[in-house]
């Protein structure tokens, strides 16, 4: 079964962030709690954490902005 990796909220009036770095490469394993992914918004830049451990599948575009809830990726 996999897990989704969506955009999180952040504060209470984020929208959307853009989708600055992927931490880690699609395919290569990881481990709950390792940093994945860094999301830009309009306060602060963020370091968001696996879910869950097992392979990366990379959905989302470096640079694009994703609205809050966006599927950018799942661990499987």
């Amino acid at each position: 079964m996999s897990v989704e990796i969506r955009i999180p909220k952040l504060g209470m009036s984020m929208q959307s962030a853009i989708l600055q770095q992927w931490l880690v490469a699609d395919g290569a394993a990881v481990i709950a709690g390792q940093p994945i992914y860094v999301v830009e918004s309009d306060k602060s830049t963020t370091e968001i954490e696996s879910p869950a451990t097992g392979t990366l599948r990379v959905i989302g575009i470096v640079s694009e902005q994703y609205e809050v809830g966006t599927l950018v990726g799942t661990i499987e």
